[in-house]
């Protein structure tokens, strides 16, 4: 309706540019792209194993060719990268089986290498899924010792590099474990592979499914002698400019919506490549909210996912990923 005499005369009215879908497409200033997503997989033994975790629906523990069938057609869909997680059968004090060569993520990394060639293959680095206390690290009087835990995680970094990662991706906290990682893998002739730190991961409420899907509860305690403070921000600029120093390539914020804020500051301080896991407590209140029928979960996830992304994430890393590649790419 045009304005009646006397009105105030608008020469700027914000809403032309909102009128319809193409023209809001047309200035729309955050895009989210297929080629920005990482599908993590949790990679257990076995073959032909696809079992549903009860607290993240969509999501499966997955023997290596299911795996292979996961990732297929999630590159299909135009993720181009994934996040592998390893589940091994047998566990113990110092985490032995996370650099066992014939465990199930240097399998799936084999695996993944020959059946989806273009495919970038991301492997995290930790003890909590092999450990049988569910300690990151090595204990000693239940406490983690740091050095010796990086040794470890070392061995673990160097085995993935072998069966064929392109990117490592450290998620311990352990102070120093970047560098060392970086030497061992130039050392043996992996300067190609690349190390995606998580830099500032937050000792958060939010990863209580994930620790369903691994099986890797702490038997006693709790994460808050490494991981960091919810509370603390300028904490996580120190840590990521460490990492940084030290031969990271990609530094990463975890979780990603509670922690937006530290997101932009990251970008903002460093300009670099930078990512950010949407992780499975984020994703599980999702998933409950549209099951009750309480959110439209298509558009809460687009949503959310465009925050991370409009907070300065260049990757996000999310179990949604084939969903959102999907939507992304209509």
């Amino acid at each position: 309706m045009p304005d009646t005499p006397g009105s105030l005369a608008l020469t700027r009215r914000f809403r032309r540019l909102r009128r319809s879908e193409s023209i809001r497409a047309l200035v729309r200033e955050t895009r989210l792209s297929p080629d920005m997503f990482v599908l993590p997989l949790f990679v257990c033994e076995g073959t032909g194993v696809r079992r549903e975790v009860g607290s993240m629906p969509g999501v499966f523990n997955l023997a290596v060719d299911e795996a292979v069938r996961e990732a297929s057609a999630a590159r299909a869909a135009g993720v181009r990268g994934v996040l592998l997680f390893g589940l091994p059968a047998h566990k113990d004090d110092v985490g032995s089986a996370s650099a066992d060569p014939k465990a199930p993520v240097q399998s799936a990394v084999r695996a993944l290498k020959r059946e989806v060639p273009d495919l970038v293959v991301i492997t995290d680095v930790c003890l909590c899924e092999y450990t049988d206390h569910g300690h990151c690290g090595i204990l000693a009087d239940r406490e983690i010792v740091n050095d010796l835990t990086v040794e470890h995680l070392v061995r673990a970094a160097v085995s993935h590099a072998e069966a064929g990662a392109d990117i490592v991706a450290p998620s311990d906290m352990m102070d120093g474990r970047v560098g060392a990682i970086r030497r061992a893998l130039d050392a043996r002739g992996f300067e190609q592979v690349a190390i995606m730190s998580y830099a500032a991961k937050y000792c958060s409420a939010f990863y209580g499914p994930f620790r369903d899907a691994a099986a890797s509860a702490p038997a006693f305690g709790d994460r808050r002698s490494h991981q960091m403070d919810p509370a603390n921000a300028d904490e996580a600029l120190r840590e990521v400019g460490q990492d940084i120093e030290e031969g990271a390539d990609i530094v990463m914020v975890k979780p990603a919506l509670p922690y937006l804020d530290v997101i932009r500051r990251v970008k903002d301080t460093f300009s670099y490549p930078t990512a950010a896991y949407q992780v499975s407590g984020e994703y599980a209140m999702l998933k409950a909210a549209a099951r009750n029928g309480w959110i439209d979960e298509e558009r809460a996830m687009l949503e959310t996912l465009t925050a991370i992304r409009r907070a300065g994430a260049d990757i996000v890393i999310t179990y949604y990923a084939r969903e959102a590649a999907r939507l992304a790419r209509r």
